[in-house]
């Protein structure tokens, strides 16, 4: 999701009426331990990320600041990059055989690069908004601030099914950024400092990655630092990056399972 806003943690209350219901299976809550820390541009305003070949690929939203960018992991130093119009407000990329997909907020339209040399391709439409992408093996994924998350055929960029996404038996909406990790969604719940971690076949949230705290405090309290958004996962050497909007760092982070009561 694109909106400017201060940091900050929440955690999405129950309503009246699902207090006073029969109480769901807790959702286990999950911390982190930080792995490594990467620099990262201060003035990307990180919509989409994900790793491939040794490199994160990122977009970057707002008008008149909209790109497609190839990162160099341990600089931070960005190698390639593609603007966008300044009439759009870039959201989610992914990648797709030897394509880029990338999606905008409001406009309804999203676009296909050349991975290597992000030459643009071709464009599609779609109704409402785009937010987050990732895909499977099979599909690509797209978030849309809903709590569906749209399922599209990486060819045609069709909408082909949905997964409608629960955490306790209630509508989860706000999925932001995703990234497809060991057969689940990771989806930056905006504007939280929380990670949804989603059943794809049930659309259950099966867990929360509670990051508070990941950002120092005096990053936190910068000027344009704003909420947590952008997910990557490196499949071949099981590393899991994270970092935000106008952040100055990618973390690498280990997930660490809650303590048995």
């Amino acid at each position: 999701m694109s909106r400017i806003l201060a940091f900050t943690a929440a955690v999405l209350p129950l309503s009246s009426a699902m207090a006073a219901a029969p109480t769901p299976a807790e959702i286990p809550v999950w911390s982190y331990a930080v792995v490594n820390v990467y620099p990262h541009d201060r003035g990307a305003f990180t919509e989409g990320l994900f790793y491939r070949d040794g490199y994160l690929y990122e977009s970057t939203g707002m008008n008149g600041a909209s790109s497609i960018r190839k990162v160099e992991l341990k600089s931070g130093r960005v190698v390639q990059q593609h603007d966008l119009s300044n009439a759009v407000f870039g959201e989610g990329i992914v990648d797709w055989k030897n394509e880029l997909v990338s999606v905008t907020w409001k406009t309804q339209e999203g676009y296909v690069f050349d991975l290597a040399t992000f030459a643009f391709k071709r464009k599609f439409s779609y109704p409402g908004e785009g937010w987050g992408m990732t895909r499977d093996d099979r599909n690509l994924l797209l978030s849309d601030g809903s709590a569906t998350i749209r399922v599209l055929d990486p060819d045609t960029l069709r909408q082909t099914g949905a997964i409608h996404v629960t955490a306790q038996g209630r509508p989860l909406d706000q999925l932001n950024e995703l990234e497809w990790v060991k057969g689940d969604i990771f989806a930056n719940v905006w504007p939280t400092s929380r990670i949804a971690r989603i059943d794809p076949k049930t659309g259950n949230v099966t867990a929360w990655i509670d990051l508070t705290g990941l950002l120092s405090h005096a990053d936190r309290t910068f000027a344009r630092v704003d909420v947590l958004n952008g997910i990557a996962y490196d499949a071949k050497h099981d590393r899991l990056f994270v970092t935000g909007k106008y952040w100055p760092n990618v973390f690498e982070i280990r997930l660490v399972a809650p303590a048995r009561k």
